[in-house]
């Protein structure tokens, strides 16, 4: 089932906590929250979820791992692997963070598709803006520890030796930190609007009913494969940026892997 959203009669597939708030009454508080916050309490479900199989599959660890550690420990070294492949040796050390980021959305992106009444939270701005502003966050306190703040403040003018370069330095500055800011932005919305887009598709496939279902199935397939495709880009280009402010060989600086162990 299909209906129309609140902006624009855009069409987007049911999900049960709207039905929850109708059916306790929309003006009522509860309602009111409930369609407030719906993206916030489907993120709240999937982040359980993957908190209980991290749980069930480390509960009793083998050293010959079978089921579902076998599995948790196959894709935590492939996310491992992905992370070095761009970062470098040292982005194993970011590797957490970086693989954090991609089940999670890449986790909310599929919900809305694969579990019946869900909804894909990432569909939502404010949901992608929280992820690239944890993003934004990381990147600055990971260059700050790197550097220092003065050395920060020196990488990003591109360490002036004397009074002219200074100057131009100020002017590199003020566009690196504009460059800073755009970042986050272009992470939430490519995600946001993708993720909308794709929903909005299979809504309105949905929307055809029996006469639709081979539509229904392309808009199914082109999800699945978006939903994979938003989450590597959005890891990947997490993982490109937060490269951009480590220290790099001819800054003669310490590297944060040496400086962690």
């Amino acid at each position: 089932m299909s209906e129309g959203g609140a902006h624009g009669g855009t069409p987007h597939l049911a999900n049960w906590v709207a039905l929850l708030a109708h059916a306790v009454g929309a003006e009522t508080p509860l309602g009111r929250w409930l369609l407030r916050y719906e993206d916030l309490v489907f993120a709240a479900l999937i982040v359980g979820g993957l908190c209980f199989i991290a749980w069930f599959a480390s509960r009793r660890t083998r050293e010959v791992p079978r089921g579902w550690q076998n599995a948790v420990e196959t894709l935590v070294e492939g996310l491992n692997g992905f992370v070095e492949g761009v970062m470098g040796p040292h982005g194993r050390h970011y590797a957490p963070f970086i693989g954090t980021l991609f089940i999670y959305i890449l986790s909310m992106n599929l919900a809305g598709l694969l579990i019946p009444g869900f909804k894909s939270p990432t569909a939502n701005l404010n949901t992608t803006a929280g992820l690239a502003l944890c993003v934004f966050v990381y990147m600055q306190y990971t260059a700050i520890r790197s550097f220092g703040f003065k050395g920060y403040i020196a990488h990003m003018m591109g360490f002036p030796k004397d009074p002219l370069m200074f100057v131009i330095g100020l002017l590199i500055l003020v566009i690196h930190l504009v460059g800073e800011l755009v970042k986050p932005a272009s992470l939430a919305m490519r995600l946001a609007f993708n993720i909308t887009g794709e929903d909005t598709f299979l809504a309105v496939a949905v929307g055809f009913g029996p006469l639709g279902l081979l539509l229904q199935l392309m808009a199914m397939a082109l999800g699945l494969i978006l939903s994979i495709a938003q989450a590597l880009v959005f890891s990947t280009l997490s993982a490109v940026f937060l490269s951009m402010v480590l220290p790099h060989e001819e800054e003669h600086s310490v590297s944060p892997s040496a400086s962690t162990h």
